[in-house]
């Protein structure tokens, strides 16, 4: 009887052990601010941009400028773009302070011919992130 106790015992250690494991996990993971959450605090200007009609293989760029609009410093720690044919020219890690503004320059390399969509994604301090885009059409 004394060996079927401990038994029961360790499980019910080894199942609390687990959950508050589980519990702790989760605690730590952090999802990212939404736009409505973004907008609280950084203002976006052409982060949805139109190049237009683009001659194919003549490489454009556009320049996305992000303000501050919070009370607290925010730091532009990364920009990630969704294929080789974008390129982001930005200062990695500057810091916005209140009212601040950055240009992130975003480059196509104008190789397509017909519409085409790109985009990337702009990572802040305070997990946040704004996706932006820009479309076009390459003609010949």
């Amino acid at each position: 009887i004394v060996w079927k106790y401990k038994k029961l015992n360790m499980k019910l250690i080894t199942l609390l052990s687990f959950l508050l494991f589980c519990v702790f996990s989760l605690n730590a993971q952090t999802t990212p601010a939404t736009d409505n959450d973004i907008a609280k605090f950084l203002k976006f200007t052409n982060d949805n941009y139109d190049m237009g009609k683009i001659p194919n293989g003549k490489p454009v760029e556009y320049n996305v400028d992000v303000q501050n609009i919070s009370n607290s410093n925010i730091t532009l720690d990364n920009v990630i773009v969704g294929c080789g044919c974008t390129t982001p020219k930005y200062t990695k890690n500057i810091v916005l302070t209140p009212g601040a503004h950055t240009i992130i320059t975003l480059g196509f390399n104008g190789a397509a011919i017909g519409p085409f969509s790109k985009s990337a994604t702009l990572f802040f301090s305070g997990n946040l992130v704004k996706p932006v885009s820009f479309r076009g059409e390459g003609v010949q």
